[in-house]
């Protein structure tokens, strides 16, 4: 079905836009509203293209502040993405980077609802101007991240299918240990994230890695008595012998102690989502 637009008027605009104002990237709406994908269906006649809506908790704005505030006019649409409930062992693993599909909003955390990254839809201003907003993100560490994971969510690095074999034995036993109340699975879940950077370049006949395991900020010294370097021995160790990648070496490092060079220049390794082209 198609609609036509009804022209607003200036002092609908004056109104749209001073709701819209004060209005920022992950601010939450709750309530069952429609969710809208273009899908298949199936008719007497055969397949077609069809409307199907399907019934969210609530939406989270992911359109940036800056074109948020800007008026209807100029820019009459945002971007949401469905919230959904998680139980709290997927909300731990979104929390600590492990679910790149999946958003954390600190304001709905006791709610335990996340925005769903995978599913995303555009709604008039003048249709979020009439919801109840909810503050989703409160301190500019809380903007930062969210910014992070959405930027991870459409930057996430392309690697060579040979590295991603090769680093299948590490990419295992990280993922089998994290969530074990061990010694180990508390390092691993002390780690920020883990990057690597090959050289002289991803296209080389043979590279060079280093695998950087950047902790958080405050995290132990040692677990169980081992120290942090131990744990990186233990881990490299996994990596085996390969032709294309060699002299692997692994770092423990925090943002404080890596350079800007070294961070842009390696890419963050998603061991959930690494995978292999057919």
């Amino acid at each position: 079905m198609i609609l036509s637009r009804v022209k607003l008027s200036e002092a609908a605009i004056e109104r749209i836009d001073a709701t819209i104002a004060v209005c920022r990237q992950g601010d939450c709406y709750l309530g069952v509203r429609d969710f809208i994908t273009l899908g298949r269906a199936l008719t007497e006649d055969g397949e077609l293209d069809d409307w199907l809506a399907t019934a969210e908790v609530g939406f989270v704005i992911l359109t940036q502040t800056c074109d948020i505030v800007r008026t209807c006019v100029d820019r009459p649409v945002v971007e949401v993405a469905p919230l959904i409930e998680v139980d709290q062992k997927t909300l731990d693993e979104v929390i600590g980077w492990r679910r790149p599909g999946l958003a954390f909003i600190p304001a709905l955390a006791d709610k335990r609802l996340v925005a769903d990254l995978d599913r995303t839809m555009t709604v008039e201003k003048a249709v979020i101007a009439g919801w109840d907003r909810i503050v989703g993100l409160q301190s500019d560490d809380e903007i930062r991240f969210f910014q992070r994971v959405l930027a991870r969510k459409r930057q996430r690095f392309a690697f060579p299918d040979e590295f991603t074999e090769f680093v299948k034995p590490l990419q295992k036993r990280l993922i089998e240990k994290h969530g074990k109340e061990t010694s180990e699975g508390a390092a691993l879940r002390a780690l920020q994230e883990i990057r690597v950077a090959a050289s002289p370049s991803w296209n080389s006949k043979q590279a060079h890695l280093i695998f950087y395991f950047i902790r958080k900020d405050g995290s132990p010294e040692s677990f169980d008595g081992r120290p942090w370097g131990e744990w990186c021995e233990d881990w490299m160790k996994r990596l085996p012998v390969d032709k294309c990648f060699i002299n692997s070496e692994g770092l423990i490092v925090d943002y404080h102690s890596m350079s800007a060079a070294e961070y842009l220049q390696s890419d963050a390794l998603d061991l959930e989502r690494l995978s292999v082209s057919d």
